[in-house]
């Protein structure tokens, strides 16, 4: 029988907390029986392996980053750049709040997987929404989706890395970087 109120939901929680807390390293069956309490044998019944686990832990994240999103541009008053200014800080907040989780966002999903590919096509779908309004549409909307995940996410991997070493406040770099990419973005040729 599988202990009362362990799932899969809350041995994922489990996984997280460890994530977050010492890496994605640390991210064993073994530290997630121990932080549930049981012995790891009795994980089985919720999860079939740590490659399941990891996966699970994919899919929360890109749930999680997919809402941040949704969030950031659910404004429809703001205008075309500024949907796009707060969807990439939403996207840099969630980096600096959860920067080991955020490493599971870095991957692709296996192609095969149809639920992991729905999560991450639900995430692009917000971004691509976002870029819309500044005449960006079908491939052309993808390549910029692209230029503001590499954008935003080699930011914030180069920050929670101590990479920014010189004294200058990161958030005025990160809205100049914000200025650079917005006038890329509206200079795209083949614009709709």
């Amino acid at each position: 029988m599988p202990r009362a109120g362990l799932s899969a939901a809350s041995v994922v929680d489990a996984a997280l907390a460890i994530v977050d807390e010492s890496g994605p390293g640390a991210l064993t069956l073994a530290a997630v029986a121990a932080r549930c309490g049981v012995a790891t044998p009795s994980l089985y019944k919720h999860v079939a392996s740590l490659g399941e686990l990891t996966r699970l832990v994919r899919l929360r994240v890109g749930r999680e980053l997919g809402e941040v999103f949704a969030t950031a541009t659910a404004n429809h008053n703001q205008g075309a750049e500024d949907a796009v200014r707060s969807l990439a800080r939403a996207y840099r907040g969630f980096a600096r709040a959860h920067p080991h989780r955020f490493v599971f966002y870095q991957t692709p999903p296996d192609p095969s997987d149809a639920e992991a590919t729905a999560v991450a096509n639900a995430a692009v779908s917000v971004v691509v929404g976002a870029l819309a309004p500044l005449g960006l549409s079908g491939d052309l909307a993808i390549h910029a989706a692209r230029c503001v995940r590499a954008s935003v996410q080699g930011f914030a991997t180069l920050e929670a890395s101590g990479g920014f070493g010189l004294p200058l406040d990161l958030d005025v770099t990160f809205e100049h970087l914000l200025t650079i990419l917005l006038t890329g973005l509206t200079a795209l040729p083949s614009r709709t």
